[in-house]
């Protein structure tokens, strides 16, 4: 058991009693109020924190539409490899989902996003190549390039890696994968 007595209370209770103040000042809110306010403003930020998430997904997908001109054929599979800005992986997942299927059965897709150093992957192999491609063995392929790993579906697959210097040889050794 601890305890403080005497004038070290008094000076602790009076830090404590400018944290709160400073705390109510930065929100500008009465200090009777300030729990309030904080969770007012949690409540805030998770709002925002979604919406900033739906909008990224839109944009994601705007590039994504941009990106089917992009696809070439190799083998009679249509080959599509990427990068996406300021996306998560949720928003990889849904882009590759939308790709695959304007692309038709017979393709093969990796998309990247890179964040800082991390770079994360999605793979996505259409059905009628599966049977030469899987995407699973597609994504470790490519996240090799980058110091990375990952793992999957054989029609989607997700990795990440660790050497965003790479990403153009990431890129460029989809096709090899055929």
């Amino acid at each position: 058991v601890e305890a403080v007595t005497g004038l070290n209370a008094l000076t602790y209770l009076q830090g404590l009693e400018a944290t709160v103040d400073a705390a109510a000042s930065t929100l500008k809110a009465p200090t009777a109020e300030l729990t309030t306010r904080i969770v007012s403003t949690l409540e805030q930020i998770k709002t925002l924190e979604k919406e900033v998430a739906q909008l990224k997904g839109k944009l994601a997908s705007n590039q994504g539409d941009e990106l089917l001109g992009q696809a070439v054929e190799v083998q009679g599979v249509k080959i599509l490899a990427a990068q996406l800005e300021g996306a998560d992986a949720k928003t990889l997942r849904d882009t590759l989902d939308k790709l695959k299927d304007k692309l038709g059965g017979a393709c093969a897709i990796v998309l990247a996003s890179v964040e800082g150093d991390k770079v994360q992957l999605g793979a996505a192999v259409g059905k009628d190549a599966l049977g030469r491609l899987k995407a699973g063995e597609l994504v470790n392929h490519v996240a090799s390039q980058v110091g990375g790993k990952g793992g999957g579906k054989p029609d989607m697959a997700m990795a990440g890696g660790s050497d965003a210097s790479k990403i153009q040889d990431l890129l460029d050794a989809v096709a090899d994968k055929l």
